[in-house]
């Protein structure tokens, strides 16, 4: 598999876990909005950054909405585990709530996971790049191309 591949596959793959946290999210934030105010205001500011995200990781420089999606996930993925354990200010959940609770924690963790695969493939590029050299030992800044 090329490198541009690679990395065309793991920002799509990162894009649509970011759009399905982003939907489940903003699905049920009307309900968290009634039951604890800012729960469900996290809610929304936590989908609304990962459709943002999504969105980024088409750029060409997509290391900003790597770092704000891999950003938003963990903290998504802490708040639940929180919830779930020793329970936030004024509110604690019992149970996976499937089918959100379960989308959200896979969406998030393979998110996590295409990032750490990313950071993996681009350093291995940028060492490739350090260390090429053309057929005639020239390494390419240097490279003098004869017609």
């Amino acid at each position: 598999m090329s490198a541009r591949l690679a990395d065309v596959s793991l920002r799509g793959t990162a894009a649509v876990c970011a759009l399905l946290s982003a939907g489940a999210h903003l699905l049920i934030a009307p309900e968290h909005l009634k039951e604890v105010a800012y729960i469900g205001v996290l809610f929304t500011v936590g989908g609304g950054t990962l459709l943002f995200t999504a969105l980024g990781l088409a750029w060409r420089n997509p290391v900003p909405a790597w770092l704000l999606g891999v950003v938003v996930s963990g903290g998504m993925l802490l708040g639940f585990a929180l919830s779930r354990t020793v329970g936030l200010p004024g509110y604690q959940d019992e149970g996976w709530d499937p089918p959100y609770g379960i989308l959200c924690m896979v969406a998030e963790v393979v998110f996590i996971g295409a990032f750490i695969a990313w950071g993996c493939l681009y350093r291995l590029v940028r060492r490739r790049e350090d260390t090429y050299v053309d057929r005639f030992g020239h390494p390419p800044s240097a490279s003098v191309h004869v017609r």
